[in-house]
């Protein structure tokens, strides 16, 4: 069973108590079926009146109501669940940085945990039944017939036994669908949200070849799957028949020859069955909550991520103190020591061995072609990355054993796309911050919001569209600029190419801004414009995710065009 499902369950009042209640249903449903049988075995028998099929219609009723109640009891548990596992994975939205694809969150979060259902309605009660139920049938054989019971003890191992050798490549199978399928999710979305630059660029074609492989990928792996379950059905439908053609075959021998009673007899053969079910429906409800397992492994991946042991707090961390820099005051000092980054899935490195010290109050210009690693780097910094070999210190601490969410604070971001959400200019602008109206204001003025705000139906109160839909990019631009300016403790500044794919007008207002924005700050800056590069103290080349060397900045910034 999964631990941290179970966990999670126990530690939520609702869905402890829903889930306890139908497993109570579920074993209780199973242990009747001993009642029934001994009724049904003494009636047929003619040991009981015709009377007796009363109380028979009435288990019979009770267990057809246990088996209502069951279900109504598993969907509400499995629908609390659900809801808590994504409102702690969604709670990690925010730490999870580009490193992880949307799409794939959004698979996960949706047809990854809904596939849960089986899990919690179907194998947790059966595993719970087939831990009690097949007991006490052997039990009540014992007392009945010695040699049957002998014969169920021994056989009855069979079940798991090929049940588990079946389920370990079950296991296998069903986890590289989930991949196919969360891999297929992530990548259709990602597409769907590109569409207008594919086109643009006439990609199109291409990637609808690129989602009809993934999708053939994904239809392959769950046939495989579907091949694996069906062969796990037979053979425990198999083993299962068997037995109780060696349990059958003598009981009717000796009631021939009259060593055996017919009470006995059918009351022996109307219980065995009922000792292999429980053990079959198991195994069957496990291939079909496998998927849900799956999804529930990557869910708890990312709500808990491991911790490598080369990004644990060092000794210079520990003589610091709690994870926290050692400067409390002014900008710090950011140093990356053989930093290497290597993204999962992807044997190429993004940054290779790069080794780079931004002194205090510094302002250093990212260069190089598309692809080299210069976001790579600004994410290294926001923590959304981590090295796979080499670290990151800030004012000689470990990055890795840093309070992240206190190093956040520290920090301001303008990325390349900044994301607007569906609320006012002023929301857009104090997002992430405690700023007031007269703060924001400010920003806005010192990011030159002002100029566009103020011609808005409901000025700064203006709703947007989502992405900012009804702005142009040198706004969407701007805005977010103003939301670094509302974070006047930020001491370090990460811009991602702000002025990219804007006109000479907007560039030349997001440079001053960020001029301004950049004083008495550790400024970071991922540029080609050489405007941008114009405000840096310094400039570095990255290429092919290697640190080329320091280029003086006015041999880039007067060549004109991009730098590359």
């Amino acid at each position: 069973m999964h631990k941290d499902l179970l966990r999670l369950a126990r530690a939520e009042r609702g869905v402890r108590i829903h889930l306890a209640c139908c497993l109570a249903a579920a074993v209780v449903a199973g242990l009747l079926v001993l009642v029934q049988a001994e009724l049904l075995a003494g009636v047929l028998s003619g040991r009981f009146a015709v009377a007796a099929l009363l109380p028979l219609a009435l288990v019979v009723g009770c267990r057809g109501l246990l088996g209502w109640a069951q279900g109504v009891l598993a969907g509400r548990a499995a629908t609390a669940l659900k809801s808590a596992l994504r409102r702690l994975l969604l709670g990690r939205v925010e730490g999870l940085g580009p490193a992880y694809r949307s799409g794939e969150l959004v698979t996960l979060a949706g047809r990854g945990l809904d596939a849960l259902d089986p899990y919690l309605t179907g194998y947790l009660p059966s595993v719970a039944v087939a831990g009690i139920v097949p007991l006490a049938v052997v039990v009540r054989l014992f007392v009945a017939d010695l040699a049957t019971a002998v014969i169920v003890v021994l056989t009855l191992p069979l079940i798991p036994i090929f049940g588990a050798l079946v389920g370990w490549t079950t296991k296998t199978v069903t986890e590289r669908q989930w991949r196919a399928l969360s891999r297929l999710g992530g990548h259709f979305l990602d597409v769907v949200r590109g569409l207008p630059t594919l086109r643009a660029f006439g990609r199109a074609r291409y990637q609808a070849s690129v989602i009809r492989e993934v999708a053939e990928a994904h239809r392959a792996a769950t046939m495989r799957t579907l091949r694996v379950a069906f062969l796990s059905s037979l053979v425990l439908e198999l083993v299962a028949s068997l037995s109780l053609a060696l349990v059958a075959v003598p009981v009717g021998l000796r009631l021939l020859s009259g060593s055996l009673d017919l009470r006995t007899a059918l009351l022996v053969l109307l219980l065995a069955p009922e000792a292999y079910l429980p053990l079959r429906a198991m195994g069957t409800r496990f291939h079909a909550a496998m998927e849900g397992v799956a999804a529930a492994d990557e869910a708890f991946a990312v709500i808990n991520p491991p911790r490598e042991a080369g990004h644990e707090a060092g000794p210079v961390a520990a003589r610091t103190g709690a994870g926290r820099a050692s400067r409390d005051g002014g900008p710090p000092e950011i140093r990356l020591e053989d930093v290497t980054v290597r993204y999962p899935g992807r044997e190429e490195t993004a940054l290779d061995r790069v080794s780079l010290v931004i002194r205090p109050g510094e302002r250093v210009a990212i260069v190089g072609p598309s692809g080299a690693g210069k976001s790579t780097l600004l994410h290294l910094l926001l923590g959304f990355v981590t090295p796979s070999e080499g670290r990151v210190l800030v004012d000689g601490t470990d990055l890795a054993g840093l309070d992240l969410d206190e190093w956040r604070r520290r920090l301001a971001f303008v990325p390349q796309r900044p994301h607007l959400f569906a609320t006012s200019v002023a929301d857009n602008i104090a997002l992430g911050s405690a700023a007031g109206p007269a703060e924001i204001r400010a920003a806005a003025e010192a990011a030159q919001v002002a100029e566009f705000a103020g011609a808005l139906p409901q000025g700064y109160d203006t709703p947007l569209g989502e992405r900012g839909a009804n702005l142009s990019a040198g706004q969407r631009q701007r805005v977010a600029l103003a939301r670094a300016f509302c974070r006047p403790a930020a001491q370090v500044l990460l811009l991602d190419e702000p002025t990219a794919r804007l006109d000479g007008r907007s560039e030349a207002a997001i440079v001053e801004a960020t001029r301004r924005l950049a004083e008495g700050r550790t400024a970071i800056i991922v540029a080609h414009r050489p405007a941008m590069i114009d405000l840096a103290d310094r400039v570095v080349r990255l290429d092919g995710g290697a640190l080329v060397g320091p280029v003086p900045a006015p041999s880039i910034s007067t060549q004109g065009g991009e730098a590359r």
